[in-house]
């Protein structure tokens, strides 16, 4: 005779700790964190230096985003398309400058250094 011990067994599943659960995600450094992400975008781009304050670069980012190249892009840009860790205020400027080309980028920066003098 066959005895089934089935519903002795309990299910160890819920009971069992799955690593990736409990992992935190990679932190980034902390003074990544630190400069904001305008400065970050400006920096990627080539457009700054690394070493330039927050107030001047966010003063370089306010001339990007008015250079009349940067906000014809701008309006290209497909809403549905998101870019990870930019802020939604950014995120059109950032793409925008994605889609540049380096020559683009290039002329883009020497206006702004124009308008900066």
């Amino acid at each position: 005779m066959r005895t089934f011990l089935l519903a002795e067994k309990t299910c160890q599943h819920s009971a069992m700790k799955h690593p990736k659960q409990n992992k935190r995600p990679p932190q980034t450094h902390p003074s990544a964190l630190a400069v904001p992400s305008y400065h970050r975008i400006l920096v990627k781009h080539g457009l700054i230096e690394k070493t330039l304050s927050i107030p001047d670069a966010y003063e370089v980012f306010l001339k990007v985003g008015a250079d009349p190249e940067v906000q014809k892009l701008r309006r290209k840009v497909a809403r549905g398309n998101k870019m990870k860790h930019v802020p939604a205020l950014y995120l059109p400027t950032a793409m925008a400058l994605q889609g540049m080309t380096k020559q683009e980028l290039e002329a883009l920066k020497l206006r702004i250094e124009e308008k900066r003098v």
